[in-house]
């Protein structure tokens, strides 16, 4: 007989937790976090770097940009002076800094040798330069913003 009175009384309360849900789901609001989200229109990272970055390495066919993680990764390169050569970038920005360790450049090069491409080394002084490039105009684009 108790197990008999358990059975009303707890259908009662699944049907009072199932409209107590659903009463919930009535509104007509879009909840906060929704309209935050569609409304993020900034990068992720230092503006200023991320601009110097993509310049800098123009000369190359991009093969991913991606501003909100700071990513970007060219295609191979050859330069048209030098074909038995080419290289590929990826430019990694930080920080939301202007800083110097807030980038970071790695770059892949390879020589053809018989029709094939091999790996080879890079000089550190390559990848420096690039980085000194990519700073100094950044560091250009900001002093003409705050001209502005």
């Amino acid at each position: 007989m108790t197990t008999f009175r358990l059975r009303p009384i707890a259908r009662i309360a699944l049907g009072g937790a199932a409209l107590a849900s659903l009463a919930a789901c009535g509104g007509r609001e879009r909840p906060e976090a929704d309209l935050a989200a569609s409304q993020i229109t900034t990068i992720g990272v230092n503006s200023y770097l991320w601009r110097a970055a993509l310049e800098t390495v123009s000369f190359a066919p991009l093969l991913q940009a991606d501003s909100a993680g700071g990513v970007i990764v060219t295609d191979w390169y050859a330069n048209p002076q030098n074909p038995g050569e080419r290289v590929k970038l990826t430019v990694s920005i930080l920080d939301q800094d202007l800083r110097a360790d807030a980038l970071r450049v790695a770059a892949s090069r390879q020589v053809s040798q018989a029709g094939t491409w091999v790996d080879a080394p890079v000089q550190a002084a390559t990848v420096q330069k690039l980085e000194d490039i990519i700073l100094s105009k950044a560091r250009e684009l900001r002093r003409q913003a705050v001209a502005s």
